[in-house]
């Protein structure tokens, strides 16, 4: 996309911030067209404060850390912009929520049918942007500090789905849990370990590996007898070394995923646009 110069811009800029279990995510919108997406840690109060004193978007873009590839497009525009917010951390939100001009999406603004109150958000909105990006029946797999699987019918009626602890949630209840074994990152074995292992690092990473491999396929198997046109979309910071895995031990699973690291974004974007008809 080429940028507009400060000057020209005549469609709505707006910030989306998703509020992860560990991580902020962001994205900056210029109209319905995603400009910039990125990730950053969690933000102490007083940044957040001054925040909402910056006197241009480039300063504001800037306290969070976007990438510098804007140049000065944004030096003459005024904030506060809007800044719609999807958060899972209720301490997170009740900060973000000083910030002037935050509108915070909430379950009941999710036009998925069969919506049960403990929904997470997050899942709600990218099972949302999926299907409508996509099309429905839609499987959304969330690889991130949770494992989550959540699924919707061609009528855009919630199926239902599961959750589990995500690969580094695992190695840490391991590591942390027992007295004996050791600590494993998640992201130092970027290739699957022996099946059999003849180390505990290994028999780790093999256990947990194989049996998180193993649940995605039956899953997957699951929802296509269901839904035998049924899409499947992925997502989640452990998205590309799960499809790594998936793609050496099910090649045929692996090719039909949907990879999509921006679908709560997408949800966002749809309800947004909705409100405006």
């Amino acid at each position: 996309m080429k940028p507009q110069k400060h000057g020209e811009h005549r469609e709505e800029i707006c910030l989306a911030l998703e509020i992860g279990n560990s991580r902020l995510h962001w994205a900056l919108f210029i109209g319905e067209t995603l400009y910039s997406a990125w990730d950053t840690d969690y933000l102490p109060e007083s940044v957040i404060q001054q925040l909402a004193e910056c006197q241009t978007l480039d300063y504001f873009l800037e306290k969070i850390f976007l990438p510098s590839q804007q140049g000065d497009f944004f030096t003459n525009t005024l904030p506060p912009h809007p800044l719609l917010l999807a958060s899972v951390v209720p301490s997170q939100t009740a900060i973000w929520q000083t910030y002037p001009n935050t509108r915070v999406i909430t379950l009941n603004q999710v036009p998925l049918k069969g919506i049960y109150p403990t929904l997470g958000i997050d899942r709600a909105l990218a099972l949302w942007g999926a299907g409508k990006t996509w099309g429905f029946p839609m499987l959304v797999i969330d690889a991130g500090t949770a494992l989550t699987f959540t699924a919707a019918d061609d009528k855009e009626c919630l199926v239902g789905g599961a959750i589990l602890p995500g690969l580094g949630l695992q190695f840490a209840t391991l590591g942390q849990q027992t007295g004996q074994l050791p600590l494993v990152e998640n992201q130092s074995f970027p290739y699957l370990p022996p099946r059999f292992a003849l180390n505990t690092i290994e028999a780790i990473q093999s256990g947990v590996i194989y049996t998180i491999l193993a649940g995605i396929k039956d899953f997957i198997e699951a929802w296509w007898q269901l839904f035998p046109n049924g899409k499947i979309a992925i997502k989640g910071g452990d998205r590309t070394l799960l499809l790594n895995y998936v793609r050496v031990l099910y090649p045929e699973i692996a090719d039909s995923l949907i990879v999509e690291s921006n679908l709560i974004f997408w949800g966002m974007r749809e309800i947004v646009m909705k409100n405006k008809e």
